[in-house]
C-alpha cells in the first residue's frame, strides 16, 4: 500500500529507544524526512544511522522535552533542514513507578512538563503551519493505563490520560483543515521500558522477571509480547495520506490485552 507520505516531514520524539525508534524507522522506509528528538544523543543518532543506511532521510536532535525554551529553536532547525513539519509523533519517557498517593508535588510537575506540557507546546508551534497547509497529523503515544490503570505506575495513570482529553479536543478544532489528532497505545511491547517495569515488579513481589513475564503473557491474546516494529507500522499508517478519515481516536496496539471494550 502507497501510504501517500513521500517527501513530507516528521518530527518523533523520543526516537532514541524502544517506540520511537521504530516509529522513525517505518516513517523513513516511507519516504518521509524525519526528524529524531532524544535526551540521549548516541541513541537519537544510531537510529538516525539507521534511517540513513535504508537510505532515508534523518536530522537527529539532542533534545531534553522538559526543556520548553528550547522548542523554537529546534523546530526552526528542522524547517531549515527538512522543511515545515507535517508529521508529529509526541512519545515521551514515562516516570517512575510510584502510587498515585503520597508523592511529592514537585514530582508532578517535574513530568507534568516533560509529558503534557512538552507535548502541547510543541504541537502548537507547528499547527499554525499544518493548518495553513491544510494537511497535518498529530500523533500522540500515551499507555495502555489510560484505558486499564496500571497498578503503581500512579503518575503515568493519571498524566498520559490527560493528553487523551486535550487530542480528543483538539481534533475537533483542527479537523476541518485538514489536521487529524490521534492517540495510539501500547500493551506489553518488547522494549527496555518495558524490561524495566517488569524488573521493578518482579523486585516488589519476591519474583523472577521471568515469572513476571509470564504472567504478564498469559494475559495477552495474542501470548507475546508486541515488536517496536508493529507499533512504527501502526503509527506510519496512522500518519499517512490513507488514514485521512481518521481523527479523534484512541487506537490499541496491545495484541488484546485490554479486556475491556
Amino acid at each position: 500500500m502507497d501510504l501517500g507520505i513521500t517527501e513530507r516531514t516528521a518530527l518523533v520524539l523520543g526516537a532514541g529507544g524502544g517506540l520511537g525508534s521504530a516509529i522513525a524507522k517505518a516513517l523513513g522506509r516511507e519516504g518521509v524526512r524525519v526528524a529524531l528528538g532524544d535526551i540521549d544523543p548516541a541513541a537519537v543518532e544510531r537510529t538516525a544511522g539507521e534511517i540513513r543506511a535504508e537510505g532515508g532521510t534523518a536530522l537527529p536532535l539532542a533534545w531534553d522535552l522538559a526543556d520548553l525554551s528550547v522548542i523554537e529553536a529546534r523546530i526552526s532547525a528542522i524547517e531549515t533542514e527538512l522543511g515545515p513539519v507535517d508529521i508529529l509523533v509526541n512519545n515521551t519517557g514515562g516516570p517512575p513507578p510510584t502510587p498515585a498517593s503520597g508523592q511529592p508535588s514537585e514530582l508532578w510537575v517535574k513530568h507534568f512538563q516533560a509529558m503534557v506540557l512538552s507535548v502541547i507546546a510543541l504541537t502548537d508551534r507547528v499547527l499554525p503551519a499544518m493548518r495553513e497547509r491544510k494537511w497535518g497529523r498529530i500523533i500522540t503515544s500515551t499507555s495502555s493505563g489510560v484505558v486499564a490503570p496500571i497498578p503503581n505506575l500512579g503518575i503515568s495513570n493519571a498524566l498520559r490520560l490527560s493528553l487523551v482529553g486535550w487530542s480528543k479536543t483538539l481534533a475537533r478544532e483542527v479537523g476541518a483543515d485538514g489536521v487529524t489528532a490521534n492517540i495510539v497505545l501500547p500493551g506489553r511491547i518488547a522494549t527496555s521500558r518495558i524490561s524495566f517495569l517488569d524488573e521493578q515488579k518482579a523486585k516488589r513481589e519476591n519474583r523472577s522477571v521471568e515469572a513476571v513475564a509470564a504472567e504478564s503473557t498469559g494475559a495477552i491474546a495474542l501470548g507475546r509480547y508486541g515488536r517496536p516494529e508493529e507499533y512504527g507500522d501502526v503509527v506510519a499508517f496512522l500518519a499517512s495520506e490513507r488514514a485521512a478519515y481518521l481523527t479523534g481516536s484512541v487506537i490499541r496496539v496491545d495484541g488484546g490485552l485490554i479486556a475491556s471494550i
